[in-house]
């Protein structure tokens, strides 16, 4: 199975990273929830096609992520073209993501669990590769796709509420297949947004606990994982990428 590694690095890298990473990168390599391994990697390349596609940059110039912007998006795989949009939008303009957004992908024929999975996928694959870009290296190469064929799990709690645009878990899910995914009754919506589709909630749990903290020390303000930055110096970096990248949080 391929892995990540950061042994080309100029600088010591954690072994934590490249090792969520590679489990990442797994993931990849097997079917998910609504979408097959090979679909996966395409949406990780659409991931990198997005920031030099002509209609993304175009977009993002035009006053509203409504405007109408003539032209086709500049893709590298034979995914649907709704997919396509879906990726490239969320990565170039998330911060301008609409529920009308949400809405017109739906009637393009996109699931919400698709929706999700493909959101998590570009959570993912824009975290390790800008990563690596930090580095100064060069993107990790991709996973060869894996056989097997989606599992379309669909949890018998979500539902729709007034709380977000797509069907989650309650906060309450203590005795459910996931109750591992937060301390029962004590998540906020940013953990609980993608709970539709579980594995992408796991994988971002998985994540975080190397890039920032395990998500059960977050609302804690004294804990500091013993990185070499301070939570108060981690926290002011995170809120100034935050407000960069106009984050709703």
């Amino acid at each position: 199975m391929q892995s990540v590694s950061y042994t080309d690095a100029e600088y010591a890298v954690r072994g934590d990273f490249a090792d969520s990473h590679s489990r990442f990168w797994q993931r990849l390599a097997a079917p998910g929830t609504w979408f097959t391994s090979a679909e996966r990697i395409a949406i990780a390349r659409e991931v990198r096609a997005g920031a030099t596609c002509t209609l993304c940059i175009a977009r993002k110039a035009a006053l509203s992520p409504t405007a109408a912007v003539a032209g086709t998006h500049s893709h590298t795989t034979e995914l649907r073209p709704a997919i396509v949009d879906a990726v490239h939008r969320i990565t170039t303009d998330a911060a301008r993501m609409t529920q009308a957004a949400y809405q017109q992908l739906l009637e393009a024929g996109i699931s919400d669990g698709e929706y999700i999975e493909i959101v998590g996928t570009v959570v993912a694959m824009v975290s390790i590769d800008s990563f690596a870009v930090a580095l100064g290296l060069p993107l990790r190469e991709l996973p060869a796709p894996g056989a097997g064929t989606p599992s379309r799990y669909r949890p018998g709690l979500a539902a729709n509420s007034a709380d977000a645009w797509v069907p989650m878990l309650p906060p309450e899910n203590a005795g459910t297949p996931e109750a591992d995914l937060w301390v029962s009754g004590r998540t906020g919506n940013v953990i609980r947004a993608m709970s539709l589709v579980p594995d992408e909630v796991r994988t971002l749990g998985d994540l975080s606990a190397a890039h920032y903290l395990v998500h059960k020390l977050v609302a804690q303000p004294g804990a500091d994982a013993g990185r070499a930055l301070g939570r108060s110096q981690m926290e002011l970096v995170a809120g100034r990428v935050s407000a960069l990248n106009q984050c709703y949080y």
